[in-house]
């Protein structure tokens, strides 16, 4: 049970509460991070791998990502053990059983995460009152249909490549997880002029160094196919997407895709984190290392819980949309120019950044309250 407690530090976690419930099978943790400047906001991710220690480190990183756009709140997350392809009526039941359990911890909002869509948050806020990312017929901004967090991504690769002297009319692009995020960040590259020469999914890669029909490879996707058995290049197995050379690759997965075992196997010139936490800690000063720009989780891929609390807040997609683009592109700018100008790694760069936000939020809280909290019906 103490798996993760090495990352306790002075700006959190604030707690950590593990749910079991054996007559439905149901496993489940939520870590609330740091609630200083207000509720925390985070996603519910279900596979049936997670962990307390990805639990851990992705409250962490929704922390930093919220505190680095500016938003008024902390970060949490939630974790749910499970196949998310499992028969809806189970997976219905099992996340309304979960949030009923955290029903009295007034200091977290749900969202949506790898596994769960707006339909889940939809249930979570039948039962607890509370959640975002929810379908536009109960007044969501369905963040995943729009690909709000796609369209934080582009801006990030946008500011990158200026960095970087790459022209992204002509850019190479590889999404290694071609789902929600990832064929989002395809679309809105491509129609800027970049190409897409390779992309992958759990079960197969397709590359094509002439590049790829976005759309085709959508709707190749949308009808329950996968990558691997697209038509219009070379086909292989999931890890082969590592080797594709390209100018942007982004990872759009699971954590740790990129690890001791593969980091000098990329082939790129900089890196748009559209996961988060994709590379281990020693992968990524690799990178910095071998020269490859690296724009971190926590700055790149902000544009879903952006998008979730202007939803929270009760604005328009239109609305919510220009706050990504500005946030992100801002943030981008200001991490690369603190970057150079103190001879910083990124990452180092944008935590710095984030967390004296952080901590200028502390210094207005006697602990961390939760008077900010929602007001769970």
């Amino acid at each position: 049970m103490s798996d993760g407690f090495e990352f306790c530090d002075a700006l959190g976690p604030t707690k950590v509460i593990h749910v079991y419930e054996p007559t439905i099978n149901l496993l489940g943790i939520l870590v609330v991070d740091n609630t200083a400047a207000g509720p925390s906001i985070g996603g519910l991710r279900m596979a049936p791998d997670v962990s307390v220690r990805e639990c851990f480190r992705l409250a962490r990183a929704m922390t930093l990502k919220n505190a680095a756009a500016g938003l008024p709140h902390g970060g949490g997350k939630s974790v749910l053990f499970g196949d998310p392809k499992m028969p809806a009526e189970q997976k219905e039941e099992l996340i309304r059983a979960f949030a009923q359990a955290l029903r009295g911890n007034r200091d977290y909002i749900f969202g949506p995460d790898m596994g769960t869509n707006e339909v889940c948050m939809a249930w979570v806020r039948d039962e607890i009152g509370v959640s975002v990312g929810l379908p536009r017929e109960i007044g969501g901004i369905p963040l995943d249909e729009i690909g709000a967090t796609g369209w934080g991504l582009y801006h990030a690769a946008r500011i990158a490549a200026q960095h970087s002297d790459i022209d992204l009319q002509g850019a190479r692009v590889v999404v290694q997880g071609f789902g929600a995020v990832g064929k989002h960040a395809a679309r809105f590259l491509t129609h800027a002029g970049a190409i897409l020469v390779g992309a992958s999914d759990s079960q197969g890669m397709i590359s094509n160094p002439l590049g790829l029909d976005v759309q085709q490879l959508i709707a190749h996707k949308e009808n329950g196919h996968s990558l691997g058995t697209f038509a219009n290049g070379q086909t292989g197995e999931p890890d082969n997407v590592v080797d594709i050379e390209c100018d942007i690759w982004i990872p759009a997965a699971r954590p740790d895709v990129i690890n001791e075992n593969n980091v000098e196997r990329l082939n790129t010139r900089i890196m748009i984190q559209g996961a988060n936490i994709p590379c281990t800690a020693s992968a990524e000063e690799r990178l910095y290392q071998r020269g490859i720009l690296v724009i971190p989780d926590f700055i790149a891929n902000a544009g879903g819980v952006i998008c979730a609390a202007m939803e929270y807040q009760g604005s328009t997609q239109s609305a919510a949309l220009q706050a990504i683009e500005e946030k992100i592109a801002n943030n981008t700018e200001e991490v690369l120019t603190l970057a150079k100008q103190e001879n910083l790694a990124p990452r180092q760069a944008a935590t710095q950044m984030a967390e004296k936000r952080v901590r200028n939020a502390m210094t207005y809280r006697r602990f961390s309250s939760f008077s900010n909290a929602p007001n769970y019906s």
